[in-house]
């Protein structure tokens, strides 16, 4: 009985050309380019084939039995273990029990490999990708503002890197306001949002990511006075959008935030060109140059909202910003009448209501000027800077320093020792 040989497609196109060699057809060399081998490859395979015909141009290690092959009873053994002792293990535990209780030293992969041949599949079932489609628009301009902050070299190595702090309509594409701060941080989202509440209004639901700046962390619970007071929990940020009355979102997934993260890209692409033209080197020249490009883009980039109209609330006409606009700590008045924040100490001066706010709890208001201010019960109380303490004149008289009491508290990092500090070194005990 003659043995059948089977020839895979790549073979059988190698047949056909040889053949036409062996015709005188085609050249040696011709046949090598169109093969895309080598002519040393294509003499080495028509000397095969004029040696042992059609055979010669099979792959050598065909029908036999690969050298890493596993033992067919090892096999079996693997198989038996998988749906008897060991049923209902997962390929990576069963693996590890084959080398640790059975002496069997497997790869995963061999025995993922032998189980699935066998029909026999993981119990571990993974969570399936999540289905994502596009989110539909808000129907009107101001129901959803979409903001984030964009950490990039804006002026290309000109000046120092700033960040882009900005929000976009959700309805329309519209950028109502953005601006370049040095960092992402409360003071620069809290002027972001006086710019849109001053200029379009107060927006109704305002979407972020989930950054510290907006929520307060899972892991700073509050403390069991704060919960016996029912107090709640709000970053500045937070209490802003409570005291707006804007609704705060966050989002899961920068997806979710698709359209500002999109917004970012198109910026860093036109915004860094404009920046170029203009030849910014500095936060000022660069918000200047921004002010003149967000109009332009609103004009080329937005759409028509769904609905006609604008949901923006227009702001009451008693609206105080600096009221709203600002960091709030809450303080209380020593016998003195004055009150302390981060260095600052002001004499509170009395007034038609009270001739003195001993011990009375105030707010603490720092704008995003960084003046001061102090409220009691809703009303801003008359102040001045406090006389400096005896202690702190002695201090001066020995350690002249001018005191400016106009300018924001300094944040003083921690000092790291030196490698060399004696602190580092191990105690030792010298023992005569």
């Amino acid at each position: 009985m003659k043995e059948i040989l089977t020839l895979n497609q790549k073979e059988q196109n190698r047949l056909i050309v040889f053949n036409q060699v062996e015709t005188k057809r085609i050249s040696i060399a011709r046949a090598a380019s169109l093969l895309k081998i080598s002519e040393r490859q294509a003499w080495r395979l028509i000397a095969a084939y004029r040696r042992e015909g059609a055979a010669g141009l099979a792959h050598g290690n065909r029908g036999r039995k690969p050298v890493n092959a596993l033992p067919e009873g090892l096999n079996q053994k693997v198989i038996e273990l998988a749906g008897g002792k060991y049923r209902g293990f997962n390929h990576t535990h069963l693996t590890e029990k084959l080398r640790e209780c059975e002496q069997m030293h497997l790869s995963r992969s061999s025995v993922r490999s032998l189980l699935l041949k066998s029909g026999i599949h993981s119990p571990r079932k993974r969570q399936p990708p999540k289905h994502r489609s596009r989110r539909e628009r808000y129907p009107q301009e101001g129901m959803l503002l979409q903001t984030d902050g964009s950490d990039h070299d804006w002026l290309e190595g000109r000046g120092p890197r700033l960040c882009l702090i900005g929000a976009i309509d959700d309805a329309t594409g519209k950028v109502p306001y953005a601006l370049f701060q040095e960092h992402e941080d409360a003071r620069g989202y809290m002027l972001m949002l006086q710019g849109i509440v001053l200029n379009r209004g107060i927006p109704l639901a305002l979407y972020h990511d989930r950054h510290s700046i907006f929520d307060i962390s899972e892991d700073k619970l509050p403390s069991i006075e704060e919960q016996l007071e029912g107090k709640e929990l709000l970053t500045q940020l937070g209490r802003l959008l409570k005291e707006l009355g804007i609704e705060s979102i966050s989002a899961h997934s920068p997806q979710a935030k698709g359209r500002v993260e999109r917004l970012w890209e198109t910026f860093q692409d036109r915004l860094c060109s404009e920046l170029r033209l203009a030849g910014a080197r500095t936060m000022k020249e660069a918000n200047l140059v921004l002010a003149r490009f967000l109009p332009d883009y609103n004009r080329r980039f937005a759409v028509t909202a769904q609905e006609p109209g604008i949901a923006y609330r227009k702001v009451p006409a008693e609206f105080k910003p600096e009221e709203y606009f600002c960091f709030k700590y809450e303080r209380v008045i020593g016998n003195d009448n004055v009150v302390r924040y981060e260095g600052h100490r002001l004499q509170v001066l009395p007034s038609r209501c009270r001739l003195s706010y001993a011990r009375c709890k105030v707010i603490v208001c720092l704008g995003l000027d960084y003046s001061l201010a102090v409220y009691y019960q809703g009303q801003r109380l008359e102040t001045r800077s406090a006389p400096v303490e005896a202690t702190a004149l002695r201090r001066l008289d020995q350690h002249p320093v001018i005191i400016d009491v106009t300018k924001a508290p300094v944040t003083r990092s921690p000092v790291k020792p030196s490698p060399d500090h004696p602190w580092r070194g191990k105690y030792r005990v010298h023992i005569k």
